[in-house]
């Protein structure tokens, strides 16, 4: 049977660096391992089974999810350790209560007593107690109790632990490291995320309620963390992949990029200076994170088919299923000769939402033509 290559791939597609997503994972967790810490994987980025056992500590977690369709798929695989780290709507508690009765060890998040209530509430209906972390707030990002609304902490804390639900303990989640661009900044993101955590756990702890867990991490801060006294775990998901954003922060370099999307040229307008192909924001999505970094990459970088970047060539724009591809503004470069059929691979901005475009994972290794496997992948809430 002729393999499948490069070559032969229909266009567009989801293209997997087996030997860069290897290397990258392994950093981590030798990073990790220096902080004598281990790893609780976020599995949003990879929606796959076959990536999540690459990632995971063990074939049974621990994991993190951030739909309950990820929960239920990789329970379905095995997984049995998972903390879904979206605040819990009552709606979906039904849900929740029915991994737990399949053997899933299942935790939710919440930042107020009013879903407190609701947890404890169906904790005593269902006669078990559901587990519970605060999300806390360590940089005013997004959710999350302050480390320092002591009042507030504790009341939560006390509707879970008095309500018949379990307070597992605390979690957060430093995403303004994503606005950091230098290693002191890094740094600073990823203290401020551990003090907080840390803090947040002594207000409960001292009033009397148990926090076992304190669970920190973003990608840029579990990288670029020194002293993780008083945390329990770290949670990282992109790392896997990495992508332009990641780069551009400084985490990475594009040669860690593990992800692109394989391409083909179907036409070209000369005097615009445009090379268009197959690819546009249904293929790539339509995230521009690196817009607000110091290079803009447009919808994605331009790499030949083996993934090597040409220089300054971007996707500058994308209609529904066109891309267009230019060089970088104020390039002094020369437009590459990309005849009609040449194939090129984009690395993308956003590793988690060009993911989402696709059903599956064509895997390679560095500098091969030749397809290894497909490994499906999965949407949905």
């Amino acid at each position: 049977m002729e393999k499948t290559t490069l070559r032969t791939l229909e266009t567009p597609c989801l293209m997997l660096d087996a030997d860069r997503m290897g290397r990258n994972v392994q950093r981590l967790k030798s990073h990790l391992a220096t902080l004598a810490l281990g790893l609780r994987p976020h599995l949003k980025t990879g929606k796959s089974v076959e990536v999540a056992r690459r990632v995971m500590m063990s074939d049974a977690g621990p994991a993190t999810v951030s739909t309950l369709k990820e929960a239920e798929q990789f329970a379905a695989a095995g997984v049995r350790d998972i903390i879904y780290a979206v605040g819990i709507a009552p709606g979906k508690l039904y849900r929740v209560l029915a991994l737990r009765a399949a053997g899933v060890d299942l935790a939710v998040i919440l930042d107020s007593v009013e879903q407190a209530r609701f947890v404890a509430d169906a904790s005593r209906e269902a006669k078990t107690r559901i587990p519970a972390l605060i999300e806390i707030d360590c940089d005013g990002h997004r959710s999350g109790v302050l480390p320092d609304e002591t009042e507030r902490l504790v009341e939560i804390g006390r509707v879970l632990h008095d309500g018949r639900a379990e307070l597992r303990g605390v979690l957060t989640h430093a995403g303004g490291s994503y606005s950091a661009r230098d290693q002191a900044s890094l740094e600073q993101c990823a203290e401020e995320e551990r003090a907080g955590a840390v803090k947040a756990a002594e207000v409960l702890r001292e009033a009397g309620l148990p926090c076992p867990v304190v669970s920190v991490g973003s990608t840029p801060t579990a990288h670029f963390s020194r002293d993780l006294s008083g945390v329990t775990e770290v949670r990282a998901g992109v790392f896997v992949f990495f992508d332009l954003v990641m780069a551009g922060i400084g985490v990475c370099t594009v040669d860690d990029i593990a992800l692109s999307v394989l391409t083909t040229v179907i036409g070209h307008q000369p005097d615009k200076g445009w090379i268009l192909v197959d690819a546009g924001w249904m293929a790539m999505s339509r995230d521009r994170g690196t817009a607000k970094q110091e290079v803009d990459q447009g919808y994605g970088l331009v790499c030949d088919v083996h993934g090597k970047p040409y220089d300054d060539l971007i996707v500058a724009d994308a209609n529904q299923e066109h891309g267009v591809i230019a060089l970088r503004p104020g390039s002094e470069g020369i437009l590459p000769d990309l005849p009609i059929g040449t194939r090129v691979r984009i690395l993308p901005n956003h590793a988690c939402a060009t993911g989402a475009q696709y059903d599956s994972y064509h895997v390679v290794r560095d500098g091969s033509d030749v397809i290894e496997a497909e490994w499906p992948r999965f949407g949905g809430w």
